[in-house]
Order: structure tokens, then C-alpha cells, then sequence
């Protein structure tokens, strides 16, 4: 689910990239939070009650929550104006530790020192794709917008996390999209500039890949924890490449390719490391020791190790 989300994402970045230019940042927005709630009305017709209910027994908690996610909009927005999709990914990659960070100060979480490793192996592959394309210079205004966007990004995922006792995702998708539309709406009505068919078509789009990008990553995080799902984040630099490479023709380079294995190389070590550490945890620690010998001194060895072959 997290994987979709961060396609998601990735599509209403590049979607929102190709607009930024032309309307205004209140319009995008806008636009983007009342075609969620269009869509969710529909979906509510046709199936009622999907998505759980729509009261909330936290409702600061949610509003924070959306708060944080209008500020996260307009990072983004303002920064990939700036900066090429891939290289504004650069900093977005800082999410992991940032996710990381909040977990044992707002979620009281422990975070497996292995968590961490492999966040930072996942991170060091990030810097060899993009460590050229710095060198070559770019808007430092675009890249403190987009380390804006990624800092209340990382919030809003521990904010997930938080909230997720209660069940359902409409509660989380409703009360965001609600308040982004009353922060933005005035604006966007005030600085209105009429799209012609194919941007207004981008433009609806983009509420289509935030609805979907919402309620896949807030789902993700309510049904695991940050420390197993942080490193998957990386999952969003092959996307941009890819995307870059089809929307704006710029090919990948070989470090970039080499970043991407190193980043889908620490994605499956994080997560062996984490099944690892659950495994020694319903065990209470101790080891699978064979009370009798197999006869194979390799599975004898595996055996007391405590891992499962």
C-alpha cells in the first residue's frame, strides 16, 4: 500500500509540476481538495458508508493533521516549480529519518538500530544518483520549500500513526481535504484564471493522485509501523526517474541507476532485518536451539542462530 501511495505522490508531483507555472498555488490546491471531496461524494452515493465513519473522537489530532498537510501542498508545490522533479527528490529523501525521529517522540516507538542502518544505506544510494547533478548548482529557495514540504510530510506520517485506532480511511482523507478547501478556496476564487480543457483536465487529475496518494500511505501507516515502512520511501527515485525521463526527456545516468539498486538493495535488507528482529521478539530473545542433532552442521548452525532458513 505504501508503494501505491508513493506512486501516487509521485504522479500528483509531476502532474502539480506541469501546472505550477501557469496558476497560481491557491488555484492548484484548491482545485486539487474540491475534486477529492466530488470524488468522495460520488463513492459515498454509489457505496454508502465506504471508507468508515466520519466523526472523529480526536479531533485536534486531525485537524493538526491537516494543518500540517496544507503546509506539506504548498512546499511542494513551490519547490518542484523551482527545482527538476528528481533533483527536489533529493531532499524529500530525508523523510525516512525524519519519520524515524518523530517515532519515539510523538508514538513512543522503539526504532531497531537496523532500521536505521539501512535507511542510511538507502539515503548514501539517493546521494550517488543525484551528487552530480548538485555539483552542477540549483535554487536553494526550491530545495528549503521542498525540505519544508518533506519535514511536514514526515509529521503528517506519524500523525497517521497516531490516529489509528480509529478505523476506516474517510475520516483522514475528509477532514484534509476539508480544511485545505477553506484555506485555499478564497484565494483560488480571487486569483482565478480559466484552464483550457487539457489543463483543466491536469488539474483534476492531481485530486485524483492526492486521494489515492492519502489514503494508501495513511492506511499503510496505520496497519504498520514507521520503523519497517520508512525505508520504503526510497521507492520514489526510480519513479522520478522514470518520470523525468518520460515527461521532460531527461535520461538516467549510470550513477543513477546505481543509486536505484543501492536503494532497492537497503528496501529488501530493511525489511529481512525486520521479520529477523520480530521473529527473536516473539521468541523472548532466545535462540532456536535442536534439543537433538540433524546430522547437517549448516542447519545445526542456522538452527541456533535463531534465523529461519
Amino acid at each position: 500500500m505504501l508503494l501505491a501511495g508513493t506512486v501516487s505522490f509521485s504522479l500528483l508531483d509531476a502532474t502539480t509540476k506541469l501546472v505550477s507555472a501557469h496558476y497560481a498555488l491557491a488555484q492548484v490546491i484548491g482545485i486539487r481538495w474540491l475534486v477529492v471531496l466530488l470524488l468522495f461524494g460520488a463513492l459515498r452515493v454509489a457505496a454508502p458508508g465506504a471508507g468508515g465513519p466520519l466523526h472523529t473522537a480526536m479531533p485536534r489530532l486531525h485537524l493538526l493533521r491537516s494543518a500540517v498537510m496544507v503546509c506539506s501542498a504548498a512546499g511542494f508545490f513551490m519547490g518542484f516549480r523551482r527545482v527538476p522533479l528528481a533533483e527536489g527528490y533529493l531532499v524529500f529523501f530525508t523523510a525516512p529519518f525524519l519519520v524515524l525521529a518523530l517515532t519515539p517522540l510523538l508514538l513512543r516507538e522503539s526504532v531497531p538500530a537496523a532500521a536505521w542502518f539501512w535507511s542510511a544505506v538507502g539515503f548514501g544510494g539517493v546521494l550517488v544518483s543525484v551528487a552530480q547533478k548538485l555539483g552542477d548548482g540549483g535554487s536553494v529557495v526550491g530545495y528549503l520549500f521542498i525540505l519544508m514540504g518533506t519535514a511536514c510530510f514526515a509529521v503528517t506520517q506519524a500523525l497517521n500513526r497516531l490516529l489509528r485506532s480509529e478505523p476506516g480511511w474517510a475520516r483522514l482523507l475528509i477532514w484534509g481535504a476539508l480544511f485545505g478547501l477553506v484555506a485555499y478556496g478564497p484565494l483560488a476564487v480571487a486569483q482565478w484564471v480559466t484552464p483550457p480543457a487539457n489543463e483543466a483536465g491536469l488539474l483534476a487529475l492531481a485530486g485524483i493522485f492526492a486521494a489515492g496518494g492519502v489514503v494508501l500511505s495513511a492506511t499503510a501507516y496505520q496497519v504498520s509501523d514507521p520503523a519497517r515502512l520508512g525505508p520504503y520511501g526510497f521507492a520514489a527515485l526510480p519513479i522520478s526517474v522514470l518520470l523525468d525521463w518520460a515527461i521532460w526527456g531527461t535520461a538516467p545516468t549510470l550513477a543513477t541507476l546505481l543509486g536505484g539498486c543501492i536503494v532497492v538493495f537497503a528496501c529488501i535488507m530493511s525489511e529481512r532485518a525486520r521479520r529477523r528482529a520480530a521473529l527473536q521478539g516473539m521468541l523472548g530473545g532466545k535462540t532456536c536451539r535442536p534439543s537433538v542433532s540433524s546430522g547437517s552442521a549448516v542447519a545445526d548452525r542456522t538452527a541456533e542462530s535463531g534465523n529461519v532458513p
